[in-house]
């Protein structure tokens, strides 16, 4: 899958890559972790840098963005209201009826597998939505 332009001159990734580098402390290291579990969990993602200056990461949709604040990352599931979640890594914004988000702090460490499996789940919504047929409307 080609990786779109991130409308600054520079691909999305190496603006990613930038951002984690520029944090240059825990959080550069747990976005940077988390990026790594997203690309593996799905190789044909494509990263986007989108609302001045946040990485999103995309498969037929937004899977999820990766925010950074001054003390946690902040990983938002555009649908994780929808995704089951047993490990219960989710602990943000959870009042919503759409999106779910992973609130990071310094020390925290994030079940591997269980965010591997929410990011699949997450794909596997995404292109769920893509392939239904068109709902047939009754004469």
């Amino acid at each position: 899958m080609k990786k779109p332009d991130a409308g600054q001159g520079q691909p999305a990734s190496e603006l990613i890559s930038k951002r984690i580098a520029e944090l240059g402390d825990w959080r550069g290291e747990a976005l940077g972790r988390m990026r790594k579990l997203i690309r593996q969990a799905d190789p044909d993602v494509v990263e986007e840098w989108k609302w001045m200056g946040t990485p999103v990461w995309s498969h037929d949709g937004i899977l999820c963005t990766g925010e950074s604040y001054r003390d946690k990352i902040k990983l938002t599931f555009a649908r994780g209201a929808s995704l089951k979640d047993p490990a219960r890594l989710f602990n943000a914004s959870l009042d919503g009826n759409v999106r779910r988000a992973i609130d990071i702090f310094e020390g925290d460490n994030v079940d591997e597998s269980a965010f591997t499996a929410l990011v699949r789940q997450a794909i596997a919504l995404n292109s769920s939505g893509k392939s239904k047929p068109p709902k047939k409307t009754k004469p």
